[in-house]
């Protein structure tokens, strides 16, 4: 069974809701420290200092994600370059998938969505994925899309292994 016993939240991919990457790297890794059963959460300052700091390092995550994108398989070489750089036995990777208000049916909606993939670093494995989208309507106070975005990551991680703390 895969226990891993360090995680870091890599940066969100790029996508459209690219103002949306620190908020949800930050309620992602602030709900793996609450909820997951994993003794180390590198933060996602120490995570962006790590790419700054080493070239290699920020190289095999331009290379992971962008293998990531081409064939949708985790790229074993590059998971295991990161996570030796991060000092890690597993990351998660996130893609946002809506952060946005809109009109859903009538109603005004704050929506968030999110994919994750949780991914062993000693083999390149990807253990875990899941896709999930909150929504939260309202009249005339916007939700604020971070609030949101916690709940939804609450209940992402609570169903990602190993399975949590009770």
């Amino acid at each position: 069974m895969f226990r891993p016993q360090a995680i870091a939240v890599l940066p969100p991919m790029a996508s459209q809701y690219d103002s949306a990457r620190e908020d949800i790297q930050q309620v992602l890794s602030d709900a793996v420290n609450k909820t997951a059963n994993i003794e180390r959460v590198v933060s996602p300052e120490n995570v962006t200092d790590i790419f700054q700091a080493s070239k290699e390092a920020f190289d095999a995550l331009v290379f992971y994600f962008s293998r990531l994108e081409m064939t949708g398989q985790s790229d074993k070489d590059s998971a295991v370059k990161l996570g030796k750089a991060l000092n890690v036995d597993s990351f998660l990777v996130v893609r946002i998938n809506s952060w946005e208000y809109m009109r859903k049916e009538g109603d005004n909606v704050g929506r968030v969505g999110l994919s994750l993939r949780l991914v062993d670093a000693t083999t390149g494995t990807t253990v875990w994925k899941a896709r999930h989208e909150r929504s939260s309507s309202y009249m005339f106070y916007r939700p604020n899309l971070k609030d949101v975005a916690k709940e939804l990551a609450a209940e992402m991680i609570q169903a990602m292994p190993p399975q949590a703390k009770r």
